[in-house]
């Protein structure tokens, strides 16, 4: 099955809720997000914004309200359809990257097209194409332990696009990096989702990430407490 992109699906979040035991981490969340938008959620650390994009990622299942994203209601999906939504439109960029070490550049971000049994032919070429345009076609072969933090995380870019989610989420993509590095990376993730007109989800404590976004939601205690 080729990926095909699912870039026009829209985000919309209606009263979701989560609790960990007797612990609400998220309370009446609800927004919507059109195909092509970037959102910043900010917010203090402990005010659900992380626990909030696992729900988005079909990670985490929230115990109230309706997530859905295009025709497809997430909270209903079973285990097995959450993993397939993941593979096919959904592309998530870590803090700490999370590449395989044991795996070359090329082989971490054609791995998703693996996984969606892309014919070889054109895994070869869609990574070659995105490795240039994340200027690292001359690092292919080279190991993720090879490569700077920078480009790690320019690796990591193109791990989660390869495969033209209609979803993007970002965790504190630049919380790793240093100030020049982040800076980088924030023109490579606007660009590149600028191109593609994936939904990008953005999770930062960065004004400079922040400043990407065409909105802001700000969380504490886990509701949505300003819009910007």
């Amino acid at each position: 099955m080729a990926a095909t992109g699912h870039s026009s699906a829209g985000l919309a979040v209606a009263g979701v809720g989560k609790s960990y035991g007797s612990r609400a981490v998220l309370a009446d969340i609800s927004f919507s997000v059109r195909a092509g938008e970037r959102v910043a959620l900010t917010g203090p650390s402990g005010s659900g914004k992380t626990t909030l994009l696992n729900c988005l990622g079909g990670v985490d299942r929230p115990d109230a309200g309706e997530i859905r994203l295009g025709d497809l209601r997430l909270d209903r999906l079973d285990s097995s359809a959450l993993a397939a939504l993941r593979r096919e439109r959904i592309g998530t960029i870590f803090q700490f990257f999370h590449l395989l070490p044991t795996l070359s550049v090329a082989e971490n971000v054609e791995l998703p097209l693996q996984l969606l049994r892309v014919p070889a032919a054109e895994r070869r070429d869609r990574v070659h194409a995105l490795l240039e345009r994340v200027g690292l076609a001359g690092r292919a072969a080279a190991l993720p332990s090879q490569l700077a933090g920078g480009e790690q995380q320019r690796v990591a870019i193109a791990r989660a696009l390869i495969h033209r989610p209609g979803l993007v989420l970002a965790d504190e993509p630049t919380g790793n990096l240093d100030s020049a590095n982040g800076a980088n990376i924030l023109a490579l993730l606007r660009e590149m989702t600028e191109e593609a007109r994936p939904i990008l989800i953005l999770v930062t404590h960065s004004e400079e990430a922040a400043a990407i976004c065409h909105r802001r939601l700000h969380l504490r205690d886990g509701r949505i407490v300003k819009e910007t």
